[in-house]
């Protein structure tokens, strides 16, 4: 026969076809890299910044095609170099229950005078791989709700020291603080620098553990071994998250070089042609993946 009888439903004497099982999120990692290729052409993007406005009009736009809402947070951040306006970013895809899993990432570039810095990695990645889980979590069904959160920021204007750093998730975490909603965020991970062609993410050693293996064991699941067993301590954006009793997990890639080994992280060779379409697709099939195990693993 031509029709499969799983695919009929006969009632009443007539006949219907039956509905289409939902859609499976699936990541895109040529459509994350044009992402990049597209905030790389806007040049450097600190803080601040006319460059970081057109990016955000840039996620604003793609948020809007993938049919979300994007909340603006502004805030002035006192920073050594007199106080500078930024912005957080965030876009919610509704789910079921109570509380909300934050997947966060920073947008901004860091401050050089001496060199165009354009981050194709650090800080084009993070932004590029939120903006394609923007687009493959809307075919999700069921779940609790996703916010992708881009925040600004996390560069320090000078050395990394003392408080000059990560303004936009500290700013995040004591806003929810004050508004009552800290305990609706259930899990945080962050996602930083994982577009290096040469992908190893060692596991962050103050991240939650529970999170961490959730998501590592996803990765040996789906056969990726780019998800080291090594662990390493790391200051980011999670750090806020931890600090204020929220289960947290970094994703980073710091050891991040050129094609021909030489250091990229935070050098003008940070540039599109270090990064790779399939790292981005790599990390992003592996969070849609764990998202179950996650959710199942959460304390409630």
């Amino acid at each position: 026969m031509r029709l499969r009888a799983a695919a009929l439903v006969v009632a009443l004497g007539g006949a219907c076809v039956a509905a289409a099982p939902p859609a499976t999120p699936s990541f895109d990692g040529g459509r994350a890299y044009d992402d990049i290729r597209q905030l790389v052409a806007l040049g450097p993007r600190p803080a601040g910044s006319p460059a970081a406005a057109r990016t955000r009009a840039y996620i604003a736009r793609q948020l809007a095609k993938a049919g979300l809402e994007m909340h603006e947070q502004a805030f002035v951040a006192a920073t050594p170099l007199g106080p500078i306006p930024m912005v957080n970013i965030s876009a919610r895809l509704p789910g079921t229950g109570r509380g909300r899993l934050v997947i966060g990432g920073h947008y901004d570039t860091k401050l050089f005078r001496d060199f165009s810095f354009v981050g194709a990695n650090d800080g084009g990645s993070s932004t590029a791989l939120l903006l394609e889980l923007a687009r493959a979590l809307t075919a999700r069904r069921g779940g609790m709700t996703v916010e992708l959160l881009f925040l600004d920021g996390e560069e320090s204007t000078g050395d990394w020291h003392g408080t000059d750093h990560t303004y936009g998730s500290r700013h995040y975490v004591d806003a929810a603080r004050r508004d009552g909603s800290l305990g609706d965020i259930r899990a945080f991970i962050l996602v930083d620098m994982i577009g290096d062609h040469d992908l190893v993410l060692k596991r962050e050693s103050r991240s939650t553990p529970w999170l961490t293996d959730a998501i590592w064991r996803t990765a040996a699941r789906l056969n990726h071994p780019e998800f080291s067993p090594e662990s390493t301590p790391i200051e980011d954006d999670h750090l806020n998250f931890l600090d204020a009793g929220v289960a947290a997990v970094d994703l980073i890639d710091l050891e991040y070089s050129t094609r021909s080994g030489a250091l990229a992280w935070h050098t003008r060779a940070d540039t599109l042609d270090n990064v790779s379409a399939r790292s981005l697709e790599t990390v992003g099939t592996v969070l849609i993946a764990a998202l179950p195990e996650i959710e199942r693993a959460l304390p409630r």
